[in-house]
């Protein structure tokens, strides 16, 4: 179930952004040969429209849009305008049998358009984010009792917040989103009415295993945990945060501000964890064991479904944050690269050679295909 739903999540958020590089080229005039839903080989021809081919392929992990003359491959289209045909964009002749300049290579229509058209897959991903991170404003997301909202926050319950990494309750199996129903010890001692201060001290002061009740969307799970001073010398701790955590629930003027504020702060916060990330690599200091790829983002899909549809609204909005700033990053593979090449043949004057253009491109793509590999690898290991 967890693979089916990381599908409809990765196809719904690369099928909005091949979206917005599909409008784009439209409305610049530039001619889409194929929009495909997963990547060759093909599975299913679906049929043209707008002059588009629209296809289904085997691979499922992701999809593509095929724009005439993005790859140079092209630079002029003569088209003879006959007497039934569509006339060409921009230029209608009425005298039948002329030959019509057709702006449709991606490499005729202006620079601010050839950026426009990479660059809209990016601002498609981040205008779904916060229509997303509305709905969800509207139906009612998770937020701490402790919010500048300004609102009641429904059924707050105390909910672990982050689990550190080889900690007593990490190697015991518990997660982020788990809601903590009761803890007790000993033969009697049992602690029901939680908040956070009085679940530290009943930790603190615990002896032996603390048996740990949780609610996993819906699901009742019982852990047993040793809490050590290991973490916080003098004081029992299982490595967890806690916090009291309900739902909110805003009219839509406040749901689209709140949306869109937050959807620029994890944009913000995306940012600046990728730009130390690079920083720390160039420094050679750069740690990926948190970095994850398509398998682990299968069990965090699946784990954010069971908590609720709100956490999976919240989610996916993540998801499509991060595949708009990583394609930004100036990687000639990606949009970002793609767009500084835009940059520099705008600078020059002149298109770049085509055969160091696709040479870089194919070195960059085999590289993140490397180290996408790598990562995918680190993410099965996790799973044992």
């Amino acid at each position: 179930m967890s693979f089916l739903i990381f599908l409809i999540v990765l196809g719904l958020l690369v099928f909005v952004h091949e979206l917005g590089h599909f409008l784009a080229a439209k409305k610049a005039g530039v001619k889409v040969e194929e929009f495909g839903f997963g990547y060759p080989p093909r599975a299913l021809k679906l049929g043209s429209r707008w002059g588009t081919l629209f296809t289904l392929n085997w691979i499922p992990f992701g999809g593509f849009v095929k724009i005439f003359g993005e790859n140079y491959e092209e630079n002029l289209v003569y088209k003879k305008e006959q007497k039934h045909t569509v006339p060409a964009l921009g230029h209608k002749d009425k005298a039948l049998g002329t030959v019509v300049f057709v702006p449709s290579s991606f490499t005729q229509v202006s620079k601010k358009w050839q950026a426009t058209i990479l660059a809209a897959g990016v601002i498609f991903n981040i205008i779904f984010a916060w229509l997303i991170l509305s709905l969800g404003f509207i139906i009612g997301l998770p937020t701490s009792v402790d919010n500048d909202y300004g609102e009641v926050v429904k059924n707050p319950k105390l909910t672990v917040i982050e689990v550190l990494a080889e900690s007593p309750a990490k190697i015991a199996g518990i997660k982020s989103g788990d809601k903590i129903k009761s803890l007790s010890f000993g033969d009697g001692q049992r602690l029901e009415n939680l908040n956070l201060e009085n679940t530290s001290n009943f930790i603190n002061n615990s002896e032996g295993s603390v048996s740990v009740e949780i609610d996993r969307g819906g699901e009742i799970l019982n852990f047993e945990i040793i809490p050590n001073t290991e973490i916080k010398e003098g004081k029992k701790l299982i490595g967890i945060s806690m916090d009291m955590v309900g739902t909110i629930s805003l009219p839509i003027h406040r749901a689209i501000y709140e949306g869109g504020k937050t959807t620029f702060d994890i944009a913000y916060a995306t940012v600046y964890g990728i730009g130390g990330l690079i920083g720390e690599a160039i420094k050679g200091d750069a740690d990926i064991s948190q970095i994850t790829g398509p398998v682990g983002i299968i069990g965090l899909v699946g784990n954010a479904s069971k908590l609720g549809f709100a956490y999976l609204l919240t989610f996916t909005a993540l998801i499509s944050i991060n595949l708009a700033i990583l394609n930004l990053l100036p990687l000639p593979a990606l949009d970002g690269g793609r767009i500084v090449f835009v940059i520099i043949e705008s600078i020059i004057g002149k298109p770049i050679n085509p055969k160091i253009a696709g040479a870089i491109n194919t070195v960059s793509f085999a590289l993140l295909i490397l180290f996408m590999l790598i990562i995918t690898y680190r993410d099965i290991l996790k799973l044992f």
